[in-house]
């Protein structure tokens, strides 16, 4: 089968990639869709380090294609949304309803396949850019076969980033100011999450005037061109004693100070934004004294099998934007041109087509 392989240093694509078959607890998904994610580019930037070979991918959808002794909750033919987290459904965190905090979650890393004579991760538990992946059957989370697989994938870690953070994380009520510095794939889902909230003001920022429309769009009530404007300053005109919620998507240490300095007494800041490990960030402490909280946020805090349907849910009712999300479509030995259009803010979100034969 085909799949795009990250190694020494070299993104491409082979076909001789093979997964193995699914084990106890695990099910094996043909691909049909799958998003480009910053966190991708972070692999091959060195940002996020990872060992290699890697399929890259971790926002993906597709069709169970088989099932491994003792899975219940899907079934061969199902069309499932996939997960990164990976957590084991049976401690006391995923007990408690946070499998984000589950320790099986995080560090264990996954080599479903083989290239080359050698086995190859699976970028964050998925690896999805293949025609075929096996994960755990807890990453699988069964959705409505109506919803468009290209639009399906992107729940897996844009939308629900964004939307989780919004309210499993900060949990913004009615008529709170919010301002989202970053408006990316996950920022606009932070808009969007913002608004079934019902805050107000939205203020998105971003240094690329472009984005504007579709911060608009996606909800935000105001937009402030970085670039040409003193955010501090148009903050203050709009919320004269800052904002209850500032949420950084971008991932740089300046911003971050920015996000805290923006928020009123009592507020919150978000910081969603992945930047190179090891990476500080400063903030006056006198100013955390007036009640302010700093959060970090993995994954949306979600909680894939109660969020992911409640998602397609609200997108079927017409009250999520989806479809507009879905910039460009690309075949799978497209992705360094999607890298490369997202890396110029060409795109809201890229998308593989993937189409494996079921």
């Amino acid at each position: 089968m085909r799949g795009m392989v990250f190694d020494e240093g070299e993104l491409g694509l082979v076909t001789d990639l093979s997964v193995r078959d699914p084990r106890p607890g695990e099910v094996t998904v043909a691909i049909q869709a799958a998003g480009v994610c910053h966190s991708d580019a972070s692999v091959i930037d060195g940002t996020i380090p990872f060992p290699t070979p890697v399929v890259l991918g971790h926002e993906g959808a597709g069709i169970v294609v088989a099932v491994g002794d003792g899975v219940a909750s899907v079934r061969e033919g199902d069309h499932v949304v996939l997960s990164t987290l990976g957590n084991c459904g049976a401690c006391g965190a995923c007990d408690a309803g946070k499998p984000s905090h589950c320790r099986q979650s995080f560090g264990k890393l996954s080599r479903p396949f083989e290239t080359d004579g050698r086995k190859a991760f699976a970028f964050a538990n998925c690896g999805v850019f293949s025609e075929y992946t096996t994960v755990k059957a807890t990453q699988a989370v069964p959705i409505d076969p109506s919803v468009p697989f290209e639009v399906a994938s992107l729940i897996g870690c844009g939308v629900i980033t964004g939307i989780g953070a919004v309210y499993n994380r900060a949990k913004v009520t009615h008529g709170q100011s919010v301002v989202v510095i970053g408006v990316g794939g996950i920022g606009l889902n932070v808009i969007q999450g913002c608004r079934l909230a019902d805050g107000l003001p939205i203020i998105a920022v971003d240094t690329n005037p472009a984005k504007e429309e579709l911060a608009r769009l996606f909800g935000a009530t105001h937009f402030i061109d970085a670039s040409t404007t003193d955010v501090a300053e148009a903050v203050r005109e709009l919320c004269p004693n800052g904002v209850d919620v500032a949420f950084e998507c971008v991932g740089a240490p300046a911003l971050i100070r920015q996000a805290i300095d923006l928020l009123d007494w009592g507020g919150t800041c978000v910081i969603l934004g992945v930047p190179k490990i090891g990476t500080e960030a400063s903030f006056v402490v006198h100013g955390l004294y007036n009640d302010k909280t700093i959060m970090g946020c993995r994954y949306g805090s979600a909680r894939p099998h109660t969020d992911f349907p409640m998602i397609v849910d609200a997108y079927l009712a017409g009250r999520i934007k989806l479809d507009e999300l879905v910039s460009r479509t690309y075949p799978l030995e497209g992705l360094p041109q999607s890298l490369a259009d997202m890396e110029a803010g060409e795109l809201a979100r890229g998308v593989l087509d993937i189409s494996a034969a079921v």
